[in-house]
């Protein structure tokens, strides 16, 4: 179930990342490199600082086909996009968990502690969402208001808190899920927002 979740997750990704693509006016091979990197950048990064090898895009090259397939495909049909961003918002944050349980897995089947598994976790739901908006010259969301990474950081907690109380997987990622789910949703409707932090110089 997990894996076709990430299936989905991967593909709405990419194509919300071809309209930031296109809002920067770029061609084709910019929109499907802008989707690879939103879709499977976070899942590089982690597997590059855990030195975690194969990459899960060359172990499974399909997945570039997928995610670019998906990217093209909403630049076709681009004008219609606006009418599906509440379906999108959905998505993405069905990817966010789903990433991020999956992230929070990787490190625990490496052994490693429970801090690495947290930042493990939103490492591999948020890096690629990072990377898109600074490739196309944007605030990245991960910086700015949105309760995101607080979100996916809650999301590995419920999953390594239900494994530590002796539960399966299975339940663990269950749990964590629709926690991780309800929580971004009720964000998105509620517009919950982080506490900013203001400085502005008066010394000059």
């Amino acid at each position: 179930m997990l894996h076709i979740l990430y299936i989905i997750a991967i593909t709405a990704e990419a194509m919300t990342a071809a309209l930031s693509a296109g809002r920067r006016n770029m061609d084709w091979i910019g929109v499907c490199i802008i989707a690879w990197v939103t879709a499977l950048g976070g899942g590089t990064i982690r597997n590059i600082l855990l030195d975690h090898y194969p990459m899960t895009w060359v172990e499974h090259p399909e997945y570039l086909l997928i995610t670019a397939g998906g990217a093209l495909f909403a630049a076709l049909i681009a004008s219609v996009m606006k009418r599906l961003r509440t379906l999108f918002l959905y998505l993405d944050a069905l990817g966010l968990v789903v990433f991020t349980i999956i992230g929070c897995q990787i490190a625990e089947q490496m052994q490693l502690s429970i801090v690495i598994v947290l930042l493990s976790g939103m490492i591999t739901g948020c890096a690629g969402g990072v990377l898109r908006d600074v490739l196309c010259n944007d605030v990245p969301l991960l910086f700015r208001k949105e309760v995101y990474a607080s979100v996916s950081i809650i999301t590995g907690a419920v999953y390594a808190g239900v494994g530590y109380l002796g539960y399966s997987i299975h339940l663990a990622t269950i749990i964590a899920a629709v926690a991780g789910l309800v929580l971004r949703l009720l964000a998105i409707r509620y517009e919950w927002q982080m506490p900013k932090f203001v400085y502005q110089d008066e010394w000059e």
